[in-house]
């Protein structure tokens, strides 16, 4: 296994013999636009609700970052998870259509198919089975206040590897705590910049939520991502480990620039 950060929730992962691109934002610095743009009102801050997003680079060339990838995993249709044109309704410009692509529901699938993509799979609770893993869809709440849409999380289960766990944007909930005891993941990725929008309230897990993820799989792996890309965060990476090293948790909890390997 081997998962490398690329920026924001998009990570490209290797496993069982498969390159997986997860949730592929690949817009260029600042071209998806600021809430300003998209959603005029819903970021109290004004300097944060005029800030072009993407917030930073990618880490190396668009090519680079989609070479080999045999399958995508879209979470869920976000314009910080792929990326959007709003003129026309179809996202993941640049992306090979020809690739298998998982989407987590039928609406999203059926937008997926509208912008081209030719092989589209729906994640299933009960598992999507690709070679010798299982990918299996995990439930996820987006929102504190009401979920700002549907989300989810994937379970990578295979026979030459350990369990790895995607939380996809969700906050701690119940659910999170039960797939947790269920699945016992050996690596676990969480999105940690506890980003907020004024009708949803905080969108994704922030230190709180993650520690709770920490105290519930002691042995596990933990890598937070979904860091200083979008305007609505709370958090920056040095926020994150600064608070982590209070509560003496740093230790537990992989923070990767972007472009970093593990």
């Amino acid at each position: 296994m081997h998962i490398e950060q690329i920026r924001n929730a998009t990570i490209r992962i290797q496993y069982a013999g498969k390159t997986f691109l997860v949730d592929p934002w690949l817009a260029a610095k600042g071209m998806t636009g600021s809430f300003d743009d998209l959603m005029p009102g819903a970021v109290a801050d004004p300097a944060k609700s005029a800030a072009k997003m993407p917030l930073c680079d990618l880490p190396k060339p668009v090519s680079e970052i989609l070479d080999g990838v045999d399958a995508y995993i879209i979470t869920h249709i976000h314009p910080d998870h792929i990326d959007i044109n709003f003129a026309t309704g179809t996202v993941g410009e640049g992306l090979d259509k020809h690739v298998l692509t998982y989407a987590q529901n039928e609406e999203d699938a059926a937008v997926l198919k509208k912008s081209g993509f030719q092989q589209v799979a729906i994640l299933t609770e009960q598992g999507n089975s690709l070679g010798n893993m299982t990918l299996t869809k995990t439930p996820a709440r987006h929102g504190t206040k009401v979920p700002c849409g549907p989300a989810c999380g994937v379970l990578f289960q295979g026979t030459t590897e350990k369990t790895l766990y995607i939380a996809g944007d969700t906050i701690w909930y119940d659910e999170i705590g039960q797939t947790l005891k269920t699945y016992q993941p050996d690596v676990i990725v969480t999105n940690n910049c506890a980003a907020e929008l004024k009708d949803y309230g905080r969108l994704i897990m922030d230190d709180e939520d993650l520690i709770k993820v920490c105290q519930a799989c002691p042995d596990a792996v933990i890598i937070a991502s979904h860091m200083e890309a979008v305007s609505h965060a709370s958090l920056t990476r040095d926020d994150l480990r600064q608070k982590l090293e209070a509560k003496g948790m740093a230790a537990r909890v992989l923070i990767p620039a972007d472009g970093v390997l593990w």
